[in-house]
């Protein structure tokens, strides 16, 4: 397959999102980095882009959009991998110049942002991704499988968790910096890992909650933002669920948990162990489920050769560069535009109930 041209917006020199999305795109060979806005600073848009071996660099993206569209040999996606609030202006940018975008997680700081960016993908004949990494990651796509098969029967109890650590003292740091600042974050923990433990329930179960209970917590003294959520969840299914998540949770690491029970059996699945599922039927022996049982083939090691987080980034970085090149056969695994919105749907919903003390608040569509 012909390598899809690939642009960047942000991640310059020292972007840790960036520099995964660089490695992702490349791990496969399906994407040729050519061209970026890499800083808002031109210089160091310039310094980043000759240290990256990055053939055109932009002062910003507006003129990049422009330029490459214009270019026989322009570029066919872009990568944006800013700070949440600079999401919205850059994807519409390029949706409007017939370029697909592929962005991080979540969709944008605050829901006008991210109806700006579902407008615009709407009108475009561009396609828009949105990089849940974890729901790429093989044990996970089985899990999904297993469910849609009916392995579980009727779903009645789904539980999600994300506990992280590295909050739990003053921010400190650039990354820490932005992601406590509600004016670019938008949201703390429940938008920055909380849409996670959303999202990867939603692709397991198939199901989406219809009402949220949600208490949101500032647990680091003067933080202006959520570091710690609990959020009770209700199915139109009748099914129970919950979602934890914390970024104040001293000694973790990235402990991302899925926990899935029905009518014949459950699920657990941790990414901290991400190559192995374990389902416990409810009248014979828990299994544990590694690589070898995969089906989705999203791999390109050996079974016993762990893959991880980078690894998921990459399985969905193939998968974006066949749908591009136009295999849909595994679209519909590949998050998207509604997944962006549904995240941002989840995390309006939680602050309103949080707001009112916990009240029962629908999730709108």
């Amino acid at each position: 397959m012909t390598p899809v041209r690939l642009g960047m917006v942000g991640g310059g020199s020292g972007a840790f999102i960036g520099a995964v999305h660089r490695i992702a795109a490349r791990m496969d060979g399906r994407f040729d980095l050519v061209a970026g806005a890499l800083s808002s600073d031109p210089d160091r848009a310039a310094a980043s882009a000759a240290e990256l071996n990055i053939a055109r660099s932009y002062a910003d993206f507006t003129e990049m959009a422009r330029a490459e569209a214009a270019r026989e040999d322009g570029i066919e996606a872009v990568a944006i991998v800013t700070p949440n609030h600079m999401h919205a202006a850059p994807a519409v940018a390029f949706l409007k110049a017939g370029i697909h975008v592929i962005c991080d997680k979540p969709l944008a700081a605050t829901p006008d942002q991210a109806r700006e960016i579902a407008e615009a993908a709407a009108a475009s004949d561009a396609r828009f991704f949105l990089t849940h990494n974890y729901s790429a990651l093989p044990m996970v796509r089985e899990a999904r499988a297993l469910v849609a098969e009916g392995a579980l029967g009727q779903i009645r109890l789904v539980q999600a968790e994300y506990l992280q650590g590295w909050l739990s003292d003053a921010a400190q740091g650039k990354q820490a910096e932005w992601r406590t600042d509600p004016a670019r974050a938008g949201a703390g923990a429940l938008g920055d890992i909380g849409t996670h433990a959303w999202q990867l329930a939603q692709f397991v179960t198939g199901q989406s909650p219809a009402e949220i209970s949600a208490q949101l917590s500032s647990i680091v003294p003067d933080r202006p933002i959520d570091d710690d959520a609990r959020v009770a969840l209700r199915y139109a299914s009748g099914a129970k669920g919950g979602i934890w998540v914390s970024q104040v949770a001293a000694g973790q690491g990235n402990n991302l948990s899925l926990r899935v029970f029905g009518t014949k059996g459950g699920l657990e699945w941790r990414q901290e162990d991400s190559e192995r599922l374990i389902l416990t039927p409810k009248d014979g022996p828990a299994q544990i489920l590694t690589r070898a049982q995969d089906r989705s083939q999203s791999f390109r090691t050996p079974p016993g050769h762990p893959e991880g987080y980078l690894e998921g980034f990459a399985n969905l970085y193939s998968d974006i560069a066949a749908i591009i090149r136009g295999d849909l056969a595994h679209a519909a695994r590949v998050p998207g535009i509604a997944d962006g919105l549904s995240g941002m749907t989840f995390i309006a919903a939680a602050q309103a109930s949080s707001a009112q003390d916990g009240a029962w608040t629908k999730v709108q569509a």
